[in-house]
């Protein structure tokens, strides 16, 4: 099964490897929340490092390969020498020879018939890789999440932005109502001057939401791994899109944990902590090898004579100080301690799950509530205004009013950028934030 799923995850994750060392510019045109997840889970520095790391372990699955494939090498040599012949001790050779060359070449070969052991090592590196292709599937979500994110606080901070500039706008006119009606001598001075107080406050906060708004844009930039001085133009708003993804919150609990690639992850460890385990003990098996030499010798590079050797190995393991058990003991808890691992992520993912149904679903009545709010707010300022040009009230209702309708903005503001963080934390906790739409 790891054979199939572990080229799709190559595939998957190492599309452009190119783009883990020079991130991708700017999108031309305005920028879409589904584009700057794409981009957060493509450029993000994590997500980047996280396919490199699937390209370490798919390379050690060939090192671990390496061990059941054939093993060839070659070496030539020349030799000038002299030998004493009385070093022998054969009496029918002595003295020292005169100077002679020797030539050699020879070509050795290599090859694992049969290594139970091995080929547990190969299957448990395969594991790994699959581990790690996993692991780069949920860095790259979490990647686009958080960049999701950083996208809606732009979104939030730009609202902001508006409304202040409206409040500003309905402080400029209670100002000048204020003003006619002094003038007028209908009113005292102080509620001129109660809105020139008023009028100064909201001007403030206009220039502490743009410069929120500046500094939020500088955090998306940072989030999609594109220099500082990048202008983006944002094409979506604060709205209420819907999920196509279950909502009740123990179906959402059962749903994550077939589509999170964390615990895909872990479950593909525990696999290969087995298969490590498994390497160990089949180590006290027999293993069976061919071997083969092949060499030329003479002391004339023309005048060479061939040799070869050929040889089938049975190697027995019989006894080694125990290592190889005490190995074992030692992989043994490691499969336990992994074990124990994907347990807890398995209760940690519907943990998650089933808090982001319900932070959504509250975020969505938080919506409603906030419109409400914003349009009782709007009402009591009109009521307000009507009452201070009809001389009936003075500016402390404007002023309050006008500080209800600047709360109740902001309330809609945060209540509809709560809504859509919930949305994208809803979709990367169930493991779909490529489904996001």
């Amino acid at each position: 099964m790891h054979r199939l799923v572990l080229p799709s995850l190559l595939l998957a994750a190492l599309a452009a490897p190119a783009s883990a060392q020079q991130p991708d510019s700017a999108p031309p045109g305005p920028l879409t929340l589904i584009q700057a997840i794409s981009l957060g889970r493509r450029q993000g520095v994590e997500a980047a490092v996280a396919r490199l790391n699937l390209r370490a372990a798919e390379a050690r699955t060939g090192q671990a390969r390496a061990d059941l494939l054939p093993d060839i090498s070659g070496s030539a040599s020349i030799t000038r020498q002299r030998l004493n012949l009385d070093e022998f001790g054969l009496p029918i050779a002595t003295g020292v020879t005169d100077p002679f060359s020797l030539w050699s070449v020879q070509l050795r070969a290599s090859q694992t018939v049969f290594d139970a052991s091995a080929i547990s090592r190969l299957r448990a590196a395969r594991d790994t890789a699959v581990a790690f292709g996993y692991d780069a599937q949920a860095v790259g979500a979490l990647a686009g999440a958080t960049a999701g994110l950083a996208y809606l606080r732009v979104l939030s901070a730009d609202e902001t932005v508006r409304a202040r500039q409206a409040d500003s706008a309905i402080a400029v006119s209670l100002l000048d109502q204020s003003r006619r009606l002094v003038q007028a001598g209908v009113n005292p001075v102080i509620d001129q001057t109660r809105s020139e107080v008023s009028f100064a406050s909201v001007r403030t906060q206009l220039e502490v939401a743009r410069n929120a708004s500046d500094r939020a844009r500088l955090d998306l930039l940072r989030a999609l791994d594109l220099p500082s001085g990048t202008r983006l133009a944002l094409a979506d708003s604060l709205t209420l899109a819907d999920l196509d993804l279950p909502k009740d919150p123990a179906a959402a609990a059962a749903y994550a944990r077939e589509h999170r690639p964390e615990l895909a992850a872990e479950r593909a460890r525990t696999t290969a902590a087995r298969r490590s385990l498994a390497a160990i003990r089949q180590e006290n098996l027999p293993n069976l090898s061919l071997g083969g030499l092949y060499r030329e010798t003479g002391q004339h590079s023309n005048d060479l004579a061939g040799t070869y050797s050929l040889q089938l190995l049975l190697n027995v393991p019989i006894l080694d100080g125990f290592r190889r058990q005490n190995r074992a003991k030692e992989e043994a808890a490691r499969v336990e301690i992994q074990q124990v691992r994907e347990r807890d992520l398995a209760n940690q993912v519907e943990t998650e799950a089933r808090q982001a149904v319900l932070d959504l679903a509250s975020a969505q009545q938080q919506v409603t509530i906030a419109d409400e709010r914003l349009r009782l707010a709007e009402q009591e300022l009109a009521q307000a205004q009507e009452r201070l040009e009809a001389g009936v009230a003075g500016t402390v209702e404007t002023t309050n009013a006008q500080g209800s309708v600047a709360s109740a903005r902001d309330a809609l503001i945060q209540a509809r950028v709560s809504y859509g963080s919930a949305r994208v934390t809803t979709y990367r906790a169930l493991g779909a934030i490529d489904q996001l739409q």
